[in-house]
């Protein structure tokens, strides 16, 4: 009966011991070297509305989906010191310490909270701190994305099923 046990205890310390080292050596894999710099062109605008904000967690990074009806708009994600509401340039409070400044050539769509201070729900997030919106004026929208620190991120897009396009934000838990 000893050994069993002893067997067991042996066998369970083994399953924690790699289940804690896989953790170390997945977070050790993140190639997350995208750089800080500012993403983007504000080159054309959406003929569809902006429609939803999304948010989900992986392994090395927050992501930060914004869904448009349109096409071949522009975009431009960059940091930023403070980010202001589209026409009156009020500032936008923003938890976290730095803040990503979205502006997406789209107007927001009818009923599309672009000036609510919690479009999304990111507590327990790694990276993300709030998710705001800045406003819509003259045919484009603004989002205020709040980080935990400068960290690095990539921005892409992709078709959205039914007709229109992804915005996609990614943004590292690390350096």
């Amino acid at each position: 009966m000893r050994r069993l046990l002893g067997g067991l205890l042996a066998l369970g310390v083994t399953f924690v011991l790699a289940g804690a080292l896989g953790t170390a050596a997945s977070a050790a894999d993140c190639v997350t070297n995208w750089g800080s710099l500012a993403k983007g062109s504000l080159a054309a605008h959406s003929e569809g509305p902006l429609n939803a904000v999304r948010t989900g967690r992986q392994d090395c990074y927050d992501r930060l989906v914004l869904d448009v009806a349109g096409t071949g708009f522009g975009y431009r994600v960059e940091y930023v010191d403070e980010v202001v509401q589209d026409g009156s340039g009020a500032p936008v409070p923003l938890r976290g310490g730095a803040k990503i400044r979205i502006i997406v050539q789209a107007m927001a769509a009818t009923g599309f909270p672009a000036s609510s201070p919690e479009l999304a729900n990111v507590s327990g997030y790694t990276t993300f701190r709030q998710v705001a919106g800045a406003g819509a004026f003259e045919g484009q929208t603004t989002i205020g994305l709040g980080v935990r620190a400068r960290l690095p991120f990539r921005v892409f897009t992709l078709p959205l099923d039914g007709g229109g396009t992804r915005l996609v934000t990614d943004v590292a838990h690390s350096w």
